[in-house]
């Protein structure tokens, strides 16, 4: 089990650096795809394995609208590749700058993290993560608008940032 949650750790590291060191849209939405996938994983792997397929689903189905919207803006008929000189530059100075930043913290902070959350499960009536899925819509309803709200304004901000020269539906094709 430590051996998947290392390859998912390294997945996501190797997925984010993906999404921050690529210009083209396509790409990057196949970075957030791999790093969707792996931060799942590791939440599976602690003990939630419905909440990292709620969340799963609902991340993909609101990325794919963002990248539908983002394709369409920025049509590029050559985009940059992830084997393209610049972006492995970028992504060798990210996983450089990473493992650099991590060093100075490398202490033994992570020793008690590996424990998951349905250890006691031979004792308990329901799973953990059904239980914190009843709590979020139950105690957390407030916590989860504001999470709409802020999903909403970054769906505004992401299309404002791809409009490009464009007036959005109106511009000259």
């Amino acid at each position: 089990m430590t051996y998947m949650m290392c390859i998912f750790l390294l997945g996501l590291v190797l997925g984010l650096t993906a999404v921050a060191s690529n210009p083209s849209p396509y790409f990057a939405a196949l970075g957030l795809v791999v790093v969707a996938g792996m931060g799942c994983g590791i939440l599976s792997g602690y003990g939630g394995p419905f909440l990292s397929l709620v969340l799963f689903l609902i991340y993909l189905g609101g990325m794919l609208v963002v990248f539908a919207y983002s394709a369409a803006l920025a049509a590029e008929p050559f985009p940059e590749t992830l084997g393209s000189r610049s972006v492995l530059a970028f992504m060798v100075v990210y996983i450089l700058g990473g493992v650099i930043l991590s060093s100075l913290f490398w202490g033994g902070w992570f020793e008690y993290a590996w424990v998951p959350g349905d250890e006691f499960g031979d004792y308990s009536m329901f799973r953990g993560d059904v239980g914190g899925v009843a709590w979020v819509y139950s105690s957390g309803g407030g916590l989860l608008i504001i999470s709409a709200w802020v999903l909403l304004l970054t769906l505004f901000v992401v299309l404002e940032l791809t409009r490009g020269l464009g007036r959005g539906t109106l511009r000259a094709i």
